[in-house]
Order: structure tokens, then C-alpha cells, then sequence
């Protein structure tokens, strides 16, 4: 009882003195890195990971886009508040890097397939997507959009239907997710893009040639190719040129 006793009046006298109790590690959340695009409501911060997996941080809130590759790859980052999954592929949905990345409150928004193929006990999180439709989660607004291919001999590793490329609205900013996917009327539609994350491998995607003329014809603010894996990124910035008024940004995705 008396070292009970001692012990409350020890933390009573490091409260009154303005003393910081340890924090705990479950409840760090690090500042993101990144580069930084200004929106209404504050910065969004854009950290890439690695191929198709990066990480944003807007008002507060941590999306994370295909996180894989394992916890660890995310350690440092803060945990997220939204999870986007674009596909089925393991470059894009790797379940056991979902179950420790998730966090109690997380919101997951995938495609139908995704949800079926993931875990019983990791389906209820997610709220499934199809292609046209829209949803709000953490204060961002969602819209799913048609990824798939287009050219006959690649047609067997996307079709249409089956996964999600996303644009984003928040703070005024519409950022386009395209996935895995080539030029497709759905893309070349899309207006007032500020922000596009453009893949570019073969024979999954598009070569750079295809991205740079979509890029090109649809025009948005500030590009960034990933999902590029053995592709000429800079073949890539060449073709789109300085004359489009489209910023390619070239960054560390490998």
C-alpha cells in the first residue's frame, strides 16, 4: 500500500512539474516526408514506397495506396487511416501486410474481387467498389475507375471490371490512382487532374510511349510514373515534354 502510495504521489509530482510521461509506441505517429501539393485544407504530402505502393498524408489523415512487401517496409510512416487496393495481384493486395498495418478504425476501400479474395476475418473492413461508383471515407471522396487492358495479347492480365483505379478529392485537389492499366477511354475522359500516378511495364501495363501519349492527351497538373519497373522512366518524361503543361516528377519508387 505505501509503495502504492509513493508511487501515485511520484506521478502526481512529474504532472505538476510539466514532466512528459513516456509515450506509448502504439500511439507515435511521425510526421510524413514527402513531396508536398497545396489543397484548402492544409498540404497533401506524397511519400513513395515502392512500385505501386505509396503513402499520403492530407488534413490529419494517412492514406496508404497497395501497401505489400510487409510491415516492415512501413516502419517510420504512420499508420494509416485509409487503405486503397487497387487489385488482386500481390503487387497490389498482400493480406498479411494488411492485418498488421490496420489499425482498429481503418477504412479499406477495395474492389469486390479483392474483398472475396482476402481473409474471412479481414472482409468486413472493406467496402467494395465498382467501377463508376463513388464513396466518402475520412473526409475524401472516392471514385472508382475502370483499369484494365486494352491491347488483345495483354487483355488476359486485366479486365475491365475486376479492379479499381481511383481518383481522390480533397481540399479542392482530384488525384487519379490509375492501377494496372493502359490508356482506356475511362482515363482519356478524366478532367481537371491534378495529381496522376501512371504505371508503365510490360506486359502487365503500358510501355512509355502509351503512358506519355495519354498523359499528353488528358493533361494532368503533376504526373508521377510508378509501377515502372524495367521501363525507361525517363524515355517516359522525354515524350511528355515541357510543351503539354504536365510536370513529371521522377522519384525514388525502386
Amino acid at each position: 500500500m505505501k509503495r502504492r502510495l509513493i508511487g501515485s504521489a511520484a506521478i502526481a509530482v512529474a504532472l505538476a512539474l510539466g514532466a512528459a510521461l513516456p509515450a506509448s509506441p502504439a500511439f507515435a505517429q511521425p510526421a510524413l516526408s514527402g513531396d508536398q501539393l497545396a489543397t484548402k485544407a492544409g498540404p497533401l504530402v506524397i511519400h513513395p514506397v515502392n512500385h505501386a505502393s505509396f503513402v499520403m498524408s492530407w488534413n490529419g489523415k494517412v492514406v496508404y495506396v497497395d501497401p505489400v512487401g510487409g510491415a516492415d517496409r512501413y516502419a517510420g510512416l504512420p499508420r494509416p487511416d485509409l487503405i486503397l487496393i487497387t487489385d488482386i495481384h500481390a503487387d497490389h493486395m498482400d493480406a498479411p501486410t494488411l492485418a498488421a498495418l490496420k489499425g482498429p478504425k481503418t477504412s479499406i476501400v477495395a474492389p469486390a474481387a479483392v474483398r472475396a479474395a482476402l481473409p474471412a476475418d479481414l472482409q468486413p473492413a472493406v467496402h467494395a467498389l465498382a467501377n463508376g461508383e463513388t464513396t466518402t471515407a475520412e473526409g475524401i471522396r472516392i471514385e472508382a475507375i475502370a483499369m484494365y487492358n486494352t491491347t488483345p495479347e495483354r487483355a488476359k492480365f486485366h479486365t475491365k471490371g475486376r479492379g479499381d483505379g481511383y481518383v481522390l478529392t480533397l481540399g479542392g485537389k482530384r488525384i487519379y490512382i490509375a492501377g494496372d492499366t493502359e490508356p482506356t477511354p475511362e482515363m482519356l475522359a478524366l478532367k481537371a487532374i491534378d495529381v496522376a500516378f501512371i504505371p508503365m511495364n510490360l506486359p502487365f501495363t503500358m510501355t512509355p510511349q502509351q503512358a506519355a501519349e495519354a498523359v499528353r492527351a488528358f493533361k494532368p497538373k503533376v504526373v508521377y510514373p510508378y509501377h515502372s519497373r524495367g521501363s525507361d522512366v525517363g524515355e517516359f518524361a522525354r515524350l511528355v515534354g515541357t510543351d503539354a503543361g504536365v510536370e513529371v516528377r521522377l522519384r525514388p519508387w525502386y
